[in-house]
């Protein structure tokens, strides 16, 4: 089976549904890639911007540096996770029957191909890294079910359900899912049956490249 990254979404982390989903992400065999979310410390981030008044570039790494903190603290959650800061680390984790939490600092901080602001998100860094490991799909975990009402990739872009770079970050042969509260419910099943939870968004995505 092919790699499948799913980054689960900092907003997540003060709901039991964070750990409903762990639960499921970890008792799945397939192999799986956990990219967290920045959460409440990418909020702090964020206001301590606004205190402090340092650049967008510095938010950045910074909001990079929260989302290790958040995949830390995930790692408390289930022994079969495992930290992993590079490719090479992330396949010795599949490869042991881990399922590895990406902590992104180190190779985002040696990336000329990301944009150092505010635009670039956990979802277009979880993009990034599925392009770059040639992964089946991206599974985009969030803390709403908002998007099953979307009319594909455009809309939600749009709504700020996803962030405006993701389309191009996400590699060609990556299809995009999106799953909420609301598809926890079959996550276990559909997992087993080699499918993903949440909504395909993948025929949005080839036509909007089809377009362009």
């Amino acid at each position: 089976m092919r790699r499948v990254v799913v980054k689960l979404g900092g907003s997540t982390a003060y709901h039991a549904e964070m750990r409903n989903w762990v639960a499921i992400l970890t008792a799945s065999q397939r192999p799986l890639v956990l990219v967290p979310g920045g959460g409440p410390f990418a909020d702090r981030v964020r206001e301590a911007q606004g205190e402090m008044g340092f650049s967008d570039r510095a938010a950045h790494f910074m909001a990079i540096m929260a989302m290790d903190q958040m995949g830390l603290a995930l790692l408390d959650m289930d022994t079969r996770l495992t930290l992993a800061r590079s490719l090479e680390e992330i396949d010795s984790a599949l490869t042991s029957g881990k399922l590895p939490v990406w902590l992104p600092s180190q190779m985002c901080d040696a990336a000329e191909d990301i944009a150092q602001s505010w635009d670039v998100t956990s979802d277009s860094l979880a993009a990034w890294l599925a392009a770059r490991i040639g992964a089946e799909a991206l599974l985009l975990i969030k803390q709403t079910d908002a998007f099953e009402n979307a009319d594909g990739i455009e809309a939600l872009v749009a709504a700020g359900i996803v962030d405006l770079l993701l389309p191009a970050m996400l590699g060609e042969a990556t299809a995009l899912h999106l799953a909420g509260p609301a598809s926890l419910a079959t996550a276990h099943e559909r997992l087993a049956a080699n499918t993903l939870p949440g909504r395909n968004f993948s025929a949005s995505m080839a036509s909007r490249r089809g377009a362009a």
